[in-house]
C-alpha cells in the first residue's frame, strides 16, 4: 500500500478505508509484536465524541482501529506501534498489554447508555478485521479478549451484549457453549479454602491476572464476572456457581485441543 502523505503511515489492513491519525503512541516494549487483540466499545454517546477522544489533539487514549456502526473501518495507529488502549491491564502474567495488543474500538455508548445491540453489518466488519490481524500476526483464537478480560477490576466493555459466540462462527476467537443454569453449589465473596483457590488457579491458567489467595475476595468476584461478560454472558454476578465452573472448565480444554493442532 502506498503511504499517505498526510499521514505518514498506510493502512495495514486492506479493510481500513481510511486513516485518521492520532498523535498518542509509541515504541512497542520488550522487543515483541502483538499477539493479542483487545476488543473494546467506545463508551461514548456518539461516534463523534469517541473519535475526539482517540485521536483529537485533548484525548487521553488511542487505539489501532475504529469500526463505525456501518462496518466503516478507521485506522488511528500503525500496527507496529504501541497504542494506548489496555491501560492497567494484565494477562498471562505480563503487565503490559498495550506492548503486546493490537487495540480495536467498536462504536457503541456502552453500559452507561443501556447496552444498545452491536449491528450485524458492524460485527461482520469486526470479524473480517480481526481474521486479517490474526492471520498476519499469527495471533491465537484464545488471545482475542475483551478490555473487561485484561482489565476486570476497571472495565465491563465489550459486555455482556456483545456476540462473542457469533464472532466464533466467524472464525475469530474461542468458544464454547455455556453450560446451563442450574441451582447447586457455588463459591463467591466471604468463601475460603481450596476450591476458591483450584478455581483462582483455572482462572490464571486460561489468562486472567489473579492471584492464587484460597480467599473469594472482591478481586476474585471482578474476574470471575469478566469471565462471565465474555465466556457465559446469560447471568453476571461475580458468583461462581456450576454453569461458570463447568463453562471454564469446557474452554480450558478446548484451548489445549487448538494448541495441538
Amino acid at each position: 500500500m502506498t503511504t499517505d502523505p498526510t499521514t505518514g503511515f498506510a493502512p495495514d489492513s486492506p479493510l481500513a478505508a481510511d486513516i485518521l491519525p492520532s498523535p498518542r503512541h509509541g515504541e512497542r516494549r520488550g522487543g515483541g509484536g502483538a499477539d493479542i487483540i483487545v476488543l473494546h466499545y467506545t463508551g461514548l454517546a456518539s461516534l463523534e465524541a469517541a473519535l475526539g477522544c482517540l485521536a483529537g489533539p485533548d484525548g487521553a487514549v488511542s487505539c489501532h482501529y475504529v469500526v463505525e456502526e456501518s462496518g466503516r473501518v478507521l485506522q488511528l495507529v500503525p500496527e507496529r506501534r504501541r497504542a494506548w488502549h489496555a491501560g492497567e491491564s494484565c494477562w498471562a502474567g505480563d503487565t503490559d498489554v498495550n506492548s503486546r495488543s493490537i487495540g480495536i474500538e467498536i462504536a457503541n455508548p456502552g453500559h452507561d447508555f443501556g447496552c444498545p445491540d452491536f449491528p450485524e453489518p458492524q460485527i461482520a466488519a469486526v470479524a473480517a478485521l480481526c481474521r486479517d490481524i490474526a492471520a498476519r500476526h499469527a495471533i491465537r483464537p484464545d488471545r482475542v479478549l475483551g478490555h473487561s478480560d485484561v482489565a476486570p477490576l476497571r472495565k465491563r466493555d465489550p459486555g455482556e451484549t456483545f456476540p462473542w459466540a457469533a464472532l466464533a462462527q466467524a472464525g475469530v476467537g474461542l468458544w464454547v457453549p455455556p453450560a446451563p443454569l442450574a441451582d447447586g453449589r457455588f463459591l463467591a465473596r466471604g468463601d475460603a479454602g481450596r476450591p476458591v483457590e483450584a478455581l483462582q488457579a483455572m482462572l490464571a491458567l486460561y489468562g486472567y491476572g489473579i492471584d492464587l489467595t484460597g480467599t473469594f475476595d472482591d478481586a476474585t468476584a471482578a474476574v470471575v464476572t469478566a469471565f462471565q461478560r465474555h465466556f457465559r454472558p446469560a447471568k453476571v454476578d461475580g458468583v461462581a456457581d456450576a454453569s461458570t465452573v463447568t463453562t471454564l472448565r469446557d474452554l480450558l480444554a478446548a484451548r489445549d485441543v487448538a494448541r495441538r493442532r
